[in-house]
């Protein structure tokens, strides 16, 4: 989980692909992290059913929740 949160910090306002523990697929930009979860913005707008969000597209995922991340 640390070395997800470093990546995280490092490249923020980055376009990631994040894949989850269960197998999820997204894409997205990092618009902020702390200690347990990263924050994400889709660049296009759209909700992502199940995931909490904060309106404007904005949605947080438990660091614990990631299995990889990639820049794209």
């Amino acid at each position: 989980m640390n070395e997800m949160y470093h990546f995280c910090r490092k490249n923020m306002n980055c376009r990631v692909r994040v894949q989850t523990r269960n197998g999820e697929c997204f894409e997205g930009v990092i618009v902020d992290v702390d200690s347990n979860n990263v924050y994400f913005r889709r660049p296009d707008g759209v909700r992502i059913s199940g995931w909490f969000g904060f309106g404007g597209g904005i949605f947080a995922l438990s660091l614990f929740a990631l299995l990889a991340i990639a820049l794209i």
